[in-house]
Order: structure tokens, then C-alpha cells, then sequence
């Protein structure tokens, strides 16, 4: 175990970073968990001028047990996005693993903090002495040294319920209604998604980023779980439909997972288009790797309006993970060619 030697360092300045270059464009990244975090973690080398919009629908682990035991926004993803956007410095790196921590099973009996992350403890104390959760996320960031800001999409826990088709005792098939994030992310197929309560109110700190934004940056991420709730939320989706921003998709590098077992590209596309058919999109950006029918991804992709960007931006390696760096330099591409 590595030790930290050495004076305990300054909260960097804010406004540090944009007075040594130019702030670069607004952009507004939304999603959840390790998709939001890729993109953000690429993002905050091209620009000061960041919002991260995250999910509140999940249900389990840490965030789950906190949602349940105290009525709060499940703060898992939150935590996530406020690390994702720590500077690379001594500060950054440090608060970065102090907010990822995870307590492990302690030697006694049925520990209270087990498998909890430190983060998620730190973000909750600040709502409770707050009471409230915009104000509270800005502390954080504050304390990291966050490079941009992070709200939720909604001021209230919110709830994902799905249809799948079962097979029934008699064989037949029929839809099965499941509810919570964490059920529909590995249901294989979803065929209807809500989101509950469904007149659930955006947060207005929110709507005022996409407003005033460059850039809207959607995905990647779980695409039912982390990317479409953001179009099912009635006053979040007419925000995406009608800002001036530029709007980018990033799709995901893997596509048929335990979440949309059998889709394409493609076909994620399609789900966009059905659920939100007013919504559409300047550029998609994907992996080459991740289309293997390029036609039918850009006859999709010119459905909502699109333009296709291909561009390696995969991790080397087994995984399928964006690369921030390659992701970044995409962006930035993007950005400029606009």
C-alpha cells in the first residue's frame, strides 16, 4: 500500500485551468455510470465550460441502499461523474480515490458501511446538511476540484420499469413487467421502458445548461438504463429537442449486451427514434469496430437527422472501453469541423 508523503496540498484556484487557456466550448454530457464517465473524463481535456446531467433511476448496491434507507437521490452515478472530472494533479487523483473508495466486509458481524462507497457517503452528508441536492453536488465539486459541474436530471429518485416477453407454462409468449434499473439492465430485451413517476420534474438547473449550451453530448452508456431515460423525461426531452446546442450521439463500442441482447447499432438508433421521434441529432460518432453494417447504420443515423463520424476511439484491449484520450480527440474534431 502506497503512502501519500509530503505537505498536504491547495485546493487548486477555480478558474485555474481557464486562465491559462481558452475556456473552450459549453458543452453538456448526459448519461450514467461508466459511459458518462468515459465521455467526461474525455471532455474535461477540451474544456473548462462542462456540465455532466446523470441518471437517478438506480436501484442497487450502495446507491440502492441509500435511496431506500434515507429517500434520497440515489448518488452512485453522481459520485462517478464528480471523479471522472478531477484534474490529473496530486488533488485531483487523491479525492478521485477517496470518492471510489469502497469499504470491503470488515472482520465483524454484518458491517453498516460494507461494500458503501466513500463518495456516495460524503455526497448524501452533504445533502442531508444542505438540503439540497443541486447545492449539494457543488460542494463536492468544489472539494475535488471538479473541472465543470454535475446535476441530476431529475431532484427526485426516479424509477425505470420495462416489458420483456417470457416464455409462459403453456408455452405461449407474453410480456412480463419488471421494475428498476437494475432488473432491466440485464432483462435482454426490453420491448416498452417508462419511466416512473412519469410527470417527475427535470431539474432546472438542468434545462438552463441544455439551453445555454454549444454542445450536447448524449451517450455513451447503458442505452435503455443510462441513455434513454434522458428523452423519457417530458421536460428533459423537450429541452434536447429544442436547444440551440449542436447535439452529438456516441455510440456504444459493445451493442448486443444483457441489456439489448440481439440489437445493432442500428437498432439502437431506431429505439431513439421510436421514443422520442421529435428529438434529433447533428452527428453520431461510433467506432468502426462496433458497425459492421455501415449502409444500414447510416441509412439509421439519417433517420434523426444524423451525420456519421467514424472514428477509432476503443481502448486497446479485450474490453470494450472508450479510450479518453482517442475519445477526446474525436470530439475535438467535431467540435471544430462545426
Amino acid at each position: 500500500m502506497s503512502l501519500f508523503t509530503g505537505a498536504l496540498p491547495l485546493v487548486p484556484p477555480a478558474g485555474t485551468a481557464a486562465t491559462q487557456q481558452d475556456k473552450g466550448p459549453n458543452v453538456v454530457a448526459l448519461g450514467g455510470g461508466h459511459g458518462l464517465s468515459a465521455s467526461l473524463s474525455a471532455l474535461r481535456l477540451l474544456t473548462s465550460e462542462l456540465t455532466a446531467i446523470v441518471t437517478v433511476a438506480d436501484d442497487g448496491g450502495s446507491s440502492g441502499r441509500l435511496r431506500d434507507e434515507y429517500g434520497v437521490l440515489p448518488p452512485g452515478d453522481l459520485r462517478m461523474a464528480l471523479s471522472a472530472l478531477c484534474d490529473d494533479t496530486d488533488w485531483g487523483r487523491t479525492w478521485r480515490d477517496v470518492m471510489q473508495h469502497r469499504f470491503r466486509p470488515g472482520k465483524g458481524p454484518g458491517g453498516s458501511l460494507d461494500d458503501h462507497a466513500t463518495g456516495n457517503l460524503l455526497i448524501v452528508t452533504l445533502w442531508e446538511l444542505l438540503g439540497d441536492a443541486v447545492a449539494g453536488l457543488r460542494w463536492a465539486g468544489a472539494l475535488l476540484g471538479a473541472r465543470g459541474q454535475v446535476l441530476p436530471m431529475s431532484t427526485e429518485p426516479l424509477t425505470i420499469e420495462g416489458d420483456v416477453r417470457v416464455t409462459a407454462p403453456d408455452g405461449t409468449s407474453q410480456l412480463q413487467t419488471i421494475q428498476g434499473q437494475a432488473r432491466c439492465a440485464v432483462a435482454g430485451s426490453l420491448e416498452q421502458v417508462r419511466l416512473l413517476p412519469e410527470a417527475a420534474p427535470a431539474c432546472a438547473e438542468a434545462l438552463t445548461a441544455i439551453e445555454l449550451a454549444d454542445w450536447v453530448i448524449l451517450g455513451p452508456g447503458s442505452w435503455y438504463t443510462s441513455v434513454l431515460p434522458h428523452l423519457l423525461l417530458p421536460e428533459m426531452r423537450q429541452a434536447l429537442c429544442h436547444t440551440p446546442a449542436k447535439r452529438c450521439l456516441t455510440m456504444n463500442l459493445a451493442t448486443d449486451t444483457k441489456e439489448t441482447s440481439g440489437m445493432t447499432a442500428a437498432d439502437h438508433l431506431h429505439v431513439l427514434r421510436r421514443y422520442a421521434p421529435e428529438f434529433s441529432v447533428d452527428v453520431v460518432l461510433a467506432d468502426p469496430a462496433s458497425v459492421p453494417d455501415r449502409q444500414e447504420f447510416e441509412k439509421a443515423a439519417a433517420m434523426i437527422g444524423a451525420e456519421v463520424v467514424l472514428g477509432k476511439v476503443g481502448a486497446s484491449g479485450r474490453r470494450p472501453v472508450h479510450d479518453p484520450l482517442r475519445l477526446a480527440t474525436a470530439y475535438n474534431d467535431i467540435f471544430g469541423n462545426s
